[in-house]
């Protein structure tokens, strides 16, 4: 009897149907079937130099590393022991004292000391000592070893930062995966272990900083009461190397000053605002700063004055400088009462304010001129400001790419953006670089992404929407980072190193997005999706008090064709990127078919380039994304046995949901847009279950994140 028992547990562990709910994240320190000769001894010899809350989090991490050694009963063998220590505390011979210099503050080296036969990580100071340590653990979790040349990194950003979209009440706008982690009611009196997790989470993707409040600003959270709780999770962020953001209402000295005014050039709402950051650093001496939305969707700002947005950034910066903090000015700025094409005013508003912010102001602009789309040409203010420091807005939660509940690896979308060129100082004048500095010239740097985190247990909702998190992390770090690598090494940390699972599931994640564009956006479409919520397909959503927030507005489908001409014939919207760009993207010709009808209306009868017609290639691009969603079903049951039974159930549940919401997508796109082509839907294509009434009569209730 003794026997079957034994038996079935080791079945059970085989199977690895052990149940995980996906809250240890990319942490998982799972049990490594062989471990080589230097992980058994990195994991078992340890020494580690200094004091100090942040080493010990080192030890502690370590601690906890050591799971991956459970079925390793073997002894320690000859192999490299660890070494963790400053540059300073370390009384070595013979380490590459040239390369260690180079790395900044945050940077870390992982190098094999022949001398002593030591594997050392060392920086010069303790926040990058907690770097190297989760990279030493991520090597051995993957399988992966220190080559004989050592690791060398320093992050390429200096302000990696998340922003989170949370209300003081705990709902989270465009939050999909719960409500808000922090529990300001309990705060400061209670501080939860997620808190803990969140921070230990972050550091080990080397994100450095935190937003905790949403943009559409409350000025209660600037009161002493908010601060005080705010001042607490400070507390708990600090070892990580995580500070701490506020946005600021811009008409808080209105709101909770008791002023008559916000007026930016008014000398008592600048001494107002200096009294406040005075305030703040009380609290929290290494506060970060603020984040800022400013005239627009209805928040208050410098217009409201007829004062530029340069103004008010600058009465903020000069109110925290004195305390080195910084101000993140977003450009996402527009009106319903400018007439002119949405993808132009964030443009028009901040080129000529070029040069004239202060130092510390850094203008966070978004990856697109729009809104987080499925796909957008990058934002030309990228190509447009080469003396003002700009930082890129990622959209971690998926606003426009299905919610919660459908797969979309949002590496390749951030990727796209980052190497897309803008050609303002010739061929090579990447994205990336003008956000890591070195186009410029700037040493300010930052990149934000808006946060899809929750009280759900496995964080995000979908757990693949961890891996969002982890390339925005890893892509803030090194704006060059490949996509295919973010996803292979989060895959083997996550769930397991096998080939058999981490292959197949690799390359779904990489065609995932792709997918999702297929069939919610393709060829250029963009913001067809539902009112408000922006959950499920809306081409149809037209009239309203504002064109801008309407579908019809953006796709302008009539029986002549469809698409938003942004070249010389219509918004001209394209004079805002560089020569070479307006050259390839005014052709029908040239212009890539992914943006073919954002920046073009063109006929449903056009051919293009594989000799069909727009309205048969619209539809075939529907059904691609439909078969692909229906694909990664059978591609998800065959890895059954391969992972814990917990998430291979939860993931399957998501996928075919996703497979359903794509039918759902192709069917009410190709009914809306048929009724203006009047061509029949090519033979290769499922035709619509349902008339263009039904689609219509759909009407998601109570839909999260609001």
């Amino acid at each position: 009897m003794k026997f079957i028992y034994s038996l079935f547990l080791v079945i059970l562990v085989n199977l690895q149907v052990v149940a995980n709910d996906g809250y240890k994240l990319w942490l998982q320190y799972y049990p490594i079937e062989q471990a080589a000769s230097w992980q058994v001894s990195a994991l078992t010899d340890q020494k580690i130099l200094g004091n100090s809350p942040t080493i010990d989090l080192i030890k502690k991490e370590l601690e906890n590393a050591k799971a991956m050694l459970e079925p390793n009963k073997k002894k320690h063998q000859k192999g490299n022991n660890l070494l963790i220590g400053k540059v300073g505390d370390l009384n070595l011979n013979h380490i590459p004292t040239s390369q260690i210099e180079q790395l900044t503050d945050e940077g870390y080296a992982i190098f094999n000391h022949i001398g002593s036969r030591q594997l050392i990580v060392t920086s010069k100071t303790d926040l990058g000592l907690l770097y190297g340590t989760f990279k030493v653990l991520q090597l051995i979790q993957t399988g992966n070893s220190v080559s004989n040349e050592g690791l060398f990194e320093s992050p390429k950003v200096k302000h990696r930062v998340l922003n989170h979209w949370d209300n003081l009440d705990r709902t989270v706008e465009r939050g999909y995966s719960g409500f808000s982690i922090w529990n300001w009611h309990r705060l400061p009196r209670h501080i939860d272990q997620q808190y803990h997790d969140y921070a230990r989470a972050n550091a080990s993707i080397g994100i450095n900083g935190t937003v905790l409040t949403n943009v559409n600003a409350n000025a209660l959270v600037l009161t002493p009461e908010y601060l005080e709780k705010v001042k607490a999770l400070a507390d708990v962020f600090r070892p990580y190397g995580i500070k701490v953001y506020l946005t600021a209402r811009f008409s808080s000295p209105i709101e909770i000053g008791k002023l008559p005014t916000a007026d930016p050039l008014d000398s008592e709402v600048q001494s107002w605002w200096n009294e406040k950051a005075n305030e703040i650093y009380q609290y929290i001496p290494d506060f970060g700063g603020f984040v800022v939305k400013a005239d627009s969707e209805g928040q208050p700002g410098p217009h409201n004055y007829k004062r530029t947005q340069a103004d008010g950034a600058n009465m903020l910066a000069d109110a925290v400088k004195p305390h080195g903090g910084i101000v993140m000015w977003r450009a996402f700025v527009y009106n319903e009462h400018t007439p002119d094409d949405r993808h132009k005013q964030a443009y028009n508003e901040f080129k000529p304010l070029d040069g004239k912010f202060k130092e510390n102001v850094i203008v966070q602009v978004k990856n697109g001129a729009i809104d987080f789309q499925p796909r957008e040409p990058f934002h030309p203010l990228f190509g447009a400001m080469p003396q003002t420091p700009l930082m890129m807005e990622f959209q971690i939660t998926q606003e426009y790419l299905g919610h919660d509940t459908h797969l979309a690896f949002l590496a390749p979308l951030f990727e796209e953006v980052l190497k897309a060129d803008t050609y303002t100082q010739g061929n090579g004048s990447e994205v990336a670089k003008v956000i890591d500095g070195s186009l410029h010239g700037h040493d300010f740097t930052a990149m934000a992404g808006v946060a899809n985190i929750g009280t759900d247990r496995n964080w995000t909702g979908h757990h693949f929407h961890q891996a969002n998190w982890f390339a925005y992390g890893r892509l803030a770090w090194n704006p060059y980072s490949s996509s295919e690598e973010i996803a292979e090494e989060w895959l083997k940390l996550t769930f397991t190193s096998n080939s058999d699972f981490v292959n197949p599931i690799k390359k779904m994640m990489l065609n995932s997005r792709e997918m999702v564009v297929n069939y919610m956006t393709p060829l250029g479409l963009h913001h067809i999706m539902a009112e408000s919520h922006h959950y499920g397909p809306g081409p149809w959503v037209t009239g309203g008090r504002r064109a801008d927030w309407t579908a019809t507005y953006y796709h302008q489908a009539s029986e002549d064709g469809v698409g938003f001409d942004r070249t010389k014939t219509g918004s001209n919207a394209l004079e805002q990127y560089a020569t070479p760009l307006q050259e390839a993207w005014e052709s029908l010709e040239t212009v890539p078919e992914e943006y073919l009808l954002w920046f073009h209306h063109v006929s449903w009868s056009a051919p293009l380039k594989n000799g069909k017609s727009l309205w048969d290639n619209l539809a075939l691009h529907y059904q691609k994304g439909v078969d692909e969603s229906r694909e990664n079903i059978a591609i998800w049951k065959s890895m059954e046995r391969k992972i814990d039974h917990e998430r291979y159930t939860h993931v399957l549940s998501f996928l075919q949901i996703q497979n359903q919401e794509a039918i759902w997508w192709k069917d009410a796109c190709l009914t809306y847009f048929g009724q203006f082509s009047q061509m029949p839907i090519p033979e290769e294509v499922e035709k619509p279950l349902h008339d263009l009434e039904y689609y219509q009569r759909i009407k998601p209730k109570n839909v999260p994140g609001i």
